[in-house]
């Protein structure tokens, strides 16, 4: 095996997906301390006396407790090297997910146990199963009162469409959680919790052990033999094949707060889900031990390191292998380039990286050049990846800066926030910024663009809503000033010069359509 193949192999990249308040982070967060990444795991509770996660970095997300962005972590355990790309779970920054899971290979799963599958949880598993991408869950919060775990995998079934195969199986909830049985080894995994330090102390009973009722809760030994002939004769065998077509997903109980389940959740995870994959670009698939090197932008954040105003663009490696100086091309742009300050990440602490290899994700010091989906290659490749898909944005809002003197910080602003994939932003066809509509996908953008424009810029705005409530690409080759448009309807466009039409009603695309018949309209944007 060569070396280049060797590296790949041990590669783990995945997003952990979830519906606000599931507990994704903290998993997240004990994940990293198996790694010996972190020493002690922060909760993301919005309290200025707790400590803080290491995924939540932006002042914003720790003053409320939300993630509003998704952050990249890499770390090693047991010789693989993994990359996690923790997303934020609240619906309104659901688009930053989207553009995150295009980067992944696999996603974790993480549902309340008390709660079942959540609504947020739907729309991304919709995007995992687009995708194909291959979900592991992993059912949380067991030291807490949960639902019945049937009626759990039952409710996984139901609602996303998807065959379940537990892994391990719980013994008791909340105050009565023993910990868990593993199938494979048909061993009781008893923990002791111990407030989220690294080593939980772990106590392995044999199922034949004649003093297994004295060590377990009244009545767990008859349940858990009752449920483990259940689940043998009904129910999903594991097949790793349907796991990696996306049709069956293993399953997985725990409790990430107190630690109960974590580390064996992770051992198995690294077995089940398969190293990087080759990606579409054109009509061909890109294999990741190919002999030239090619990624792909799949988020660009500003002010990560607010001393220094920087730009970071996030690149997802998908063939070969990176060399910090190589010169390499940039597809779109069409010129030759070397990649400034390569660094692989820690949430917001960065060490400077020489090598990577297909599966990384690397971050690069971006002058204003990338722009989402881009693609980048060795030079004497000219292959571009499929792009990146512009959810269309729900609620608008006219943006202007309070003080004239500001208009530099104010364009500078909107402009960087926008090229993060954050916000869309609008204005009248061939003027300048004096006037912004600003696009979102969640009202709840607007409060982080407020923030940002006030605390990374120095900028003060004024927002008012507007009464638009649809936008459409126009994708057909004609006069924009030609259009015959009902009254309420607006035509804008983008920073990039496309043109699009704002509506209030969806009787108003109808009129745009049925008195237009050259014109063609398209409901989302693609990162081309």
């Amino acid at each position: 095996m060569s070396n280049l193949t060797e590296q790949i192999s041990k590669r783990r990249t995945f997003a952990i997906i979830s519906h606000p308040d599931a507990g994704k982070t903290t998993l997240t967060e004990k994940l990293l301390l198996y790694g010996g990444a972190i020493n002690l795991a922060g909760s993301v509770k919005g309290k200025k006396t707790a400590r803080h996660a290491v995924s939540d970095w932006m002042e914003i997300e720790k003053q409320r407790g939300i993630s509003v962005t998704s952050s990249v972590l890499q770390f090693r355990y047991d010789g693989y090297c993994i990359n996690i790309l923790d997303t934020p779970g609240h619906q309104d920054f659901s688009e930053d997910t989207y553009r995150t899971l295009m980067a992944a290979d696999s996603a974790v799963m993480v549902i309340d146990a008390s709660k079942g599958v959540e609504n947020q949880t739907k729309k991304l598993f919709k995007v995992c199963v687009m995708r194909h991408i291959p979900i592991i869950t992993f059912i949380n919060k067991m030291d807490r009162d949960a639902m019945n775990p049937f009626d759990l995998l039952d409710d996984i079934e139901n609602v996303l469409g998807i065959n379940t195969c537990p892994m391990n199986w719980p013994l008791g909830s909340g105050k009565e959680f023993k910990g868990v049985y593993d199938r494979q080894s048909r061993q009781i995994l008893s923990y002791t919790a111990n407030n989220g330090q690294r080593e939980v102390e772990t106590e392995v009973l044999l199922l034949d052990d004649p003093d297994l009722d004295s060590k377990l809760f009244y009545g767990q030994r008859d349940a858990l033999f009752d449920d483990i002939d259940l689940l043998d004769g009904a129910g999903n065998e594991f097949d790793l094949d349907m796991v990696r077509r996306g049709e069956l997903t293993p399953v997985f109980f725990g409790s990430a707060l107190t630690n109960f389940g974590v580390e064996p959740f992770l051992r198995d995870f690294l077995q089940i889900t398969t190293p990087p994959l080759p990606r579409e670009a054109n009509e061909e698939a890109i294999e990741p031990d190919a002999d030239f090197f090619s990624a792909f932008v799949f988020k660009i954040q500003a002010n990560m390191n607010r001393a220094h105003r920087d730009r970071v663009a996030f690149m997802r490696i998908c063939s070969g292998v990176f060399d910090k100086n190589m010169e390499v091309y940039h597809v779109q742009g069409n010129r030759r380039m070397k990649l400034s300050q390569p660094q692989q990440m820690m949430a917001q602490e960065r060490e400077v990286v020489d090598t990577a290899y297909a599966g990384d994700i690397i971050g690069v010091f971006d002058p204003g050049v990338f722009s989402i989906g881009d693609t980048i290659v060795s030079v004497g490749q000219k292959f571009a990846f499929r792009g990146i898909p512009t959810f269309a944005p729900e609620h608008f809002s006219l943006v202007r800066q309070k003080d004239t003197m500001k208009r530099k910080q104010f364009v500078k602003g909107m402009n960087q926030i926008a090229q993060e994939g954050a916000i869309q932003i609008f204005h009248e066809p061939e003027s300048g910024m004096e006037e912004v509509i600003v696009g979102v996908v969640g009202e709840l953008q607007f409060d982080v663009l407020q923030y940002r424009l006030e605390n990374e810029y120095n900028v003060e705005i004024i927002m008012t809503p507007t009464p638009y409530q649809f936008i459409r690409w126009i994708t057909s080759d004609v006069d924009y000033k030609s259009l015959d448009l009902a009254s309420d309807t607006k035509v804008v466009a983008d920073f990039k010069e496309n043109k699009l039409l704002l509506f209030r009603s969806e009787w108003s695309i109808d009129w745009a359509l049925e008195h237009n018949r050259e014109l063609t309209l398209q409901d989302f944007g693609t990162a081309e």
